[in-house]
């Protein structure tokens, strides 16, 4: 896996006392690396050196792509991945053989193998590498677990395991759960071990020094990361050294992985050696979309559109939001409060009042259930009682579909002012507001004189924290100058 992840599945703690699988669909990633266990044998073998138990089915890949928002197609950006696995092939000597790529539709930062050699990279991962030599260690890394035979031997340990086979049976048969696990970005099935990440990680930077990239780019990447983790977490109010539930999917490296790779590297060669060819790269991935698909409705900041559903809300004061299809995840006030939002349909001779007196969240008492007007459609809003939790729930009908608002506070407080705020702002898109919900797109434009990076973030009006997001993806540190004619990327329309 791209790192040594952790993760303090804080929330999932606070929250399994309720018994309520309905909130929040956030598993515990924890150390991390998406490995499905094998089923049946592949007619062919795409990897060298695969038995019959490395084989991933053609199901398994499938059930993945259902998790993961399907294959994206970017032509430009899988022509430049090819020919670097290509490359660390031949540099390779036989070791490495053709590895088959798919870039995921995922906003998430991710990078995995199948035991069969099949490659996986999600256009979020893609957005944030800012060179080839970058994108080559990310690849060189996931191959080297499976030439060092690591995916074997997780896979064999896991298929002894009954929580993977809870989870298979569970999560991945069914796509509409897998996108549910998709929004929390925390499809886990096996780990690899601190030292198969370090073993893939001193492999990496030897195969793609060979193949002629800079050895640096190893640790340039893991320091985006952590980067990355940072900013995604003080937009939840978090700390980037808490031990907290990261919503997004941005994993944090550790210092020790930095170190080794660099003190690797610096065995090759000084720095400024090896092939980067930042300018190949950006042109590769200009114009490819960034965050959320609109099929699954967007974030803007606190707003949420959906221009399928032709639906959109504002999220309560301090909240943090991630979308994926039909749902929509929450946190807010540093962990004290959470948020979802679907939609159901309801029974032919269910109404909207006995739907919602009825309960849907199991071991949560419904009561103060009151009828009222939503931007013109039927809703009703009730008070619900949990062990340790309160709860707004909400629910606004249009035709047999009903919305549901589902906003948990810890403790005794009511959160009902945040619940009306969320209901007022609440609001069915014209056709015309549905049509212009478009993608954000990564844009790769030249610095002119004088340009800083706060001049650069204000084309990036969408974006929260705009210039914390510019540098971010743009591997800079705060307050570095920008090099006029030199190219960099925003985020925009």
């Amino acid at each position: 896996m791209l790192a040594f992840w952790r993760h303090e599945c804080w929330l999932r703690a606070r929250l399994a006392a309720l018994a309520l699988p309905a909130l929040l669909l956030l598993g515990c990633a924890g150390d991390q690396s998406v490995l499905l266990p094998p089923q049946a044998a592949s007619d062919g073998e795409i990897a060298p050196r695969v038995s019959t138990l490395q084989r991933a089915s053609e199901s398994e890949h499938q059930r993945l792509l259902a998790a993961f928002g399907g294959e994206y197609r970017a032509p430009r950006a899988r022509a430049v991945l090819d020919e670097v696995v290509q490359r660390l092939a031949k540099a390779g000597e036989g070791q490495i053989g053709a590895y088959e790529i798919t870039i995921l539709n995922s906003p998430a930062v991710n990078a995995f193998a199948l035991p069969n050699g099949r490659l996986y990279v999600t256009r979020g991962l893609l957005a944030l590498a800012n060179d080839t030599a970058e994108i080559a260690s990310v690849l060189a890394h996931e191959i080297a677990h499976v030439t060092a035979q690591h995916a074997v031997e997780r896979a064999e340990r896991e298929l002894e395991s009954a929580l993977v086979s809870q989870v298979v049976s569970q999560v991945l048969k069914d796509p509409a759960q897998g996108a549910a696990v998709q929004a929390g970005s925390k499809l886990s099935l096996a780990r690899f071990s601190r030292q198969q990440e370090l073993t893939a990680d001193q492999i990496s930077v030897s195969n793609i020094a060979r193949a002629g990239y800079d050895p640096y780019g190893a640790g340039r990447f893991l320091a985006a990361l952590g980067r990355n983790t940072a900013f995604r977490s003080s937009g939840q109010n978090q700390s980037a050294d808490d031990k907290r539930l990261d919503m997004l999917s941005s994993h944090p490296q550790t210092p020790e992985r930095i170190a080794a790779v660099t003190a690797a590297a610096r065995q090759i060669g000084a720095p400024g050696i090896g092939e980067r060819d930042a300018g190949r790269w950006l042109s590769a991935i200009d114009g490819i979309a960034y965050g959320d698909d609109p099929r699954d409705g967007v974030v803007r900041g606190r707003r949420y559109l959906n221009s399928a559903l032709r639906i959109g809300f504002t999220a309560p004061e301090g909240f943090g939001l991630e979308a994926a299809r039909d749902m929509v995840i929450g946190i807010g006030a540093g962990g004290a409060q959470a948020l979802r939002f679907d939609s159901v349909t309801l029974k032919p001779d269910q109404t909207l009042q006995s739907y919602v007196a009825a309960g849907w969240i199991d071991g949560v008492e419904t009561t103060a259930i009151e009828p009222l007007d939503v931007a013109g459609q039927p809703g009703v809003i009730a008070l619900g009682k949990g062990t340790d939790w309160t709860f707004r729930l909400a629910a606004v009908q249009a035709g047999n579909r009903v919305y549901r608002f589902i906003l948990a506070a810890k403790g005794s407080g009511d959160p009902e002012r945040p619940m009306r705020a969320l209901l007022a702002s609440f609001r069915v898109l014209s056709a015309e507001e549905a049509q212009t919900v478009r993608p954000m797109t990564v844009r790769v434009v030249s610095a002119a004189a004088g340009d800083t990076a706060a001049t650069m973030a204000a084309r990036m009006s969408e974006q929260e924290r705009a210039q914390e997001l510019f540098t971010v993806l743009n591997g800079l540190e705060r307050g570095g100058a920008l090099t006029p004619g030199q190219r960099y990327k925003i985020v925009a329309e």
